[in-house]
């Protein structure tokens, strides 16, 4: 409930911004919303480069829409679960990187950023499946205790509460650790980017 309250508050707020801002102020936030919307089209594929769709616009805006895509890419960089978000996070780092071309510091920047989502993704492939493996041999050795043979191809450990509990906190323990470092490359990259 505190949260719904938090949200309406902010749209509150946001609406009474609105009533109260510029002309200037006004075409400020459609052009940062531009830029986010365009984002999201690269971001899906359907915009092949973010300096292409800059240029589609008149140069007075390209401020704030280039400000609107940093935006939009930077919340783009997460921590992935699959591939496609490996992918996903792929092209916001070259969109950043198009976007600050002439920056050496952000490339470079943005390479260590992907070595840490890189090794993070590795890190819980790993850890999964040892914890699996380690449940499967639990379970191996409680059924040759109650003196039962077991089937090692039909044991799934994935199933098993234990597991998932156990899962779930390991999981908890390495998003914090790989969160934290993701957090300070995206602070310094805004800090960089002027965003």
């Amino acid at each position: 409930m505190a949260g719904i309250k938090s949200t309406m508050d902010l749209v509150m707020e946001r609406a009474a911004r609105m009533g109260m801002a510029t002309p200037d102020e006004m075409r400020h936030e459609e052009r940062l919303k531009k830029g986010m919307q365009s984002t999201a089209e690269y971001l899906n594929g359907t915009k092949p480069s973010l300096a292409a769709i800059l240029g589609e616009h008149e140069p007075s805006e390209h401020a704030s829409i280039r400000k609107g895509m940093l935006n939009s890419l930077l919340r783009n960089l997460f921590l992935p679960r699959d591939e496609e978000g490996t992918k996903r996070i792929e092209r916001a780092v070259r969109g950043i990187i198009e976007l600050n071309k002439d920056t050496a510091d952000i490339a470079a920047l943005c390479q260590e950023l992907q070595t840490i989502t890189s090794q993070y993704g590795q890190h819980r492939t790993q850890l999964y499946d040892q914890l699996k493996e380690q449940m499967r041999m639990q379970i191996e050795q409680m059924l040759m205790r109650k003196g039962m043979k077991a089937d090692t191809s039909k044991i799934d450990p994935t199933m098993e509460p234990q597991f998932k509990e156990q899962w779930t906190r390991l999981e908890m323990d390495l998003d914090g650790q790989y969160g934290q470092a993701l957090e300070q490359f995206k602070a310094q990259l805004k800090d960089w980017t002027g965003v």
